[in-house]
């Protein structure tokens, strides 16, 4: 009997992290499991990334196939989807019958908005922890990990933080759904074996000049994102003190 073909989707959206989408989408397309790599998005439109690259997807919302993974990616173009009901209505949906919920980045804080990290342990970009804990139902892990797998199994949560994470993470989900053995040999077929230059990739290693830096230029867009999400719970509060 062969193995059956896992599907996965990506919804992508406008000003999304590159990154985000094409480091996973490399480990999940490669020939050593089965699977089937869907870029979800509103339209058939190419999708403008926040790095300026356009992405084509492969189906729109409504017409997307049940699917076994759902992956989320993040971005600055995060901070309107958080409001956008129609992908977030695509995330409860697909969210509800999926094998596995999984984000990278702030696209944490989407799920969260879905409801589909309630009950979950979770990570997202360091610039975000925040954000994400201003959510009351789900269980931030301290520090910055790479990624965090809560419920192996049905129903899985595997979130990502910030970026790069993405591909540490899917090889991860790789050596869960198809074995270590699978996860293995895709990460020797992209030659991923990171020795970076720099030692400045994690608040905890950075530099104090460097933290400062990043942070002063992140902090604007974590700011409006903790007044967004405090309006989004304000409002889901009064809804069911109704």
């Amino acid at each position: 009997m062969t193995n059956p073909v896992f599907t996965i989707g990506i919804p992508i959206y406008p000003h999304a992290t590159l990154l985000d989408i094409t480091g996973p989408y490399q480990v999940f397309a490669t020939p050593f499991w089965k699977t089937d790599v869907k870029l979800v998005a509103a339209g058939t439109a190419p999708v403008p990334t926040d790095e300026g690259a356009r992405l084509v997807p492969d189906v729109v919302f409504e017409e997307c196939p049940p699917l076994d993974l759902l992956f989320v990616p993040g971005g600055p173009g995060q901070y309107d989807m958080m409001l956008d009901d129609r992908y977030i209505a695509f995330l409860r949906r697909q969210g509800q019958s999926a094998k596995y919920v999984s984000s990278v980045c702030t696209g944490a804080l989407l799920l969260a908005v879905a409801g589909l990290l309630d009950g979950y342990k979770a990570t997202t970009h360091w610039a975000a922890i925040t954000c994400l804990q201003l959510f009351p139902d789900i269980q931030v892990v301290p520090g910055y990990p790479r990624f965090v797998v809560d419920r192996k199994g049905d129903q899985a949560r595997i979130t990502g933080g910030g970026v790069s994470s993405g591909i540490d993470e899917a090889l991860e989900i790789a050596g869960i759904i198809a074995g270590p053995d699978a996860a293995r040999n895709i990460q020797l077929e992209v030659q991923y074996a990171p020795k970076p230059p720099f030692s400045d990739g994690d608040p905890l290693s950075a530099s104090g000049s460097v933290y400062d830096s990043v942070w002063a230029a992140l902090k604007p867009l974590e700011r409006k994102r903790l007044e967004q999400i405090e309006h989004i719970l304000s409002g889901q509060a009064a809804h069911h003190d109704r």
